[in-house]
């Protein structure tokens, strides 16, 4: 009965696409029509690989409901990956949970591979986004917020579940997946309606599906100047960001403000509404400021045991 859904829900994406605006060879990779046995559908590979986790028995279900579940928000180059290191050595006892950018890079699926066989390796689904967003956007946001599903309902180590007061940190979530970058790209028009529409569909469905399993008990919010993210991300140098222009993280800037901070963006799941935030100014560098790092820390050890 769960799974039917899905395929339903896959069924009506397969009709749906037939009207969208681009290109007409490989429309959509996500999308292969399930009575061809000799392909498997990206999209529900993704999907079914997600439902087997959530419809199996969990042992440690209980104990994880216990766990403190904080997400860490933020624009590009805001130096999320820089304050995770921080927090780890200083809270050895915590989880973290990076984004998955190497598997955004190096997209290993048979059926992805066969059906671009005839032209040169396309694997880095990041780099094919940044290029040509128009063509891209939609398939890299099923695929970043699938990898960000994925991440969010893995068992916890049973060394982190018998901790006394036992948190969990992930570098962004299935939230801003869709309130901040889907959310972007779809004002942007690199996302048509066709494709916001589809997307907001299952990643409801899916939010519901795995309800608390997702669920975050609060998120600590990054935040630094368009201009100084610009700076960063130059600085860093990573090779699919070079055709990024500062605009476009001043309109995630912009997401993140309505989001977390003026609370205008409309959101969609009840548990997410009046959820806890804190936000951290970081426009200074605190990477080799020990003061500044002390600071961010002992911030973060309160805002978590208030929660």
């Amino acid at each position: 009965m769960f799974l039917s859904k899905v395929w339903r829900l896959l069924d009506a994406t397969e009709i749906l696409c037939c009207y969208s605006r681009k290109t007409k060879l490989n429309l959509f990779c996500t999308f292969v029509h399930r009575d061809e046995k000799q392909h498997v559908s990206f999209m529900e590979n993704q999907i079914s690989k997600l439902l087997q986790q959530s419809i199996s028995p969990d042992p440690n279900s209980r104990k994880e409901m216990q766990v403190k579940k904080l997400s860490v928000e933020g624009n590009i180059a805001v130096g999320k990956s820089t304050f995770l290191k921080l927090l780890s050595n200083t809270f050895q006892e915590w989880s973290f949970a990076t984004e998955p950018l190497k598997k955004w890079q190096n997209v290993q699926s048979t059926s992805f591979q066969t059906m671009t066989s005839s032209k040169p390796p396309m694997d880095n689904l990041l780099q094919l986004m940044y290029d040509d967003p128009t063509r891209w956007s939609y398939t890299f946001q099923t695929f970043s917020c699938m990898s960000r599903f994925k991440i969010q309902i893995q068992p916890l180590s049973e060394q982190v579940l018998h901790q006394q007061e036992p948190v969990q940190i992930f570098e962004r979530s299935v939230y801003s997946d869709r309130y901040i970058f889907a959310k972007t790209l779809y004002e942007l028009q690199h996302l048509n309606e066709i494709e916001w529409t589809l997307y907001q569909e299952w990643h409801t469905f899916l939010i519901e599906e795995f309800s608390r399993r997702v669920a975050l008990d609060g998120i600590i919010y990054l935040r630094a100047s368009p201009e100084k993210c610009f700076q960063r991300l130059q600085k860093r140098a990573r090779k699919e960001e070079k055709t990024l222009q500062c605009e476009y993280l001043e309109k995630l800037h912009d997401q993140h403000e309505s989001w977390l901070t003026k609370k205008t963006t409309e959101v969609h799941f009840e548990n997410m509404k009046n959820i806890p935030v804190l936000l951290l100014d970081v426009e200074e560098d605190f990477e080799n400021n020990s003061a500044a790092g002390d600071d961010l820390n002992s911030r973060v050890k309160a805002f978590v045991a208030g929660l």
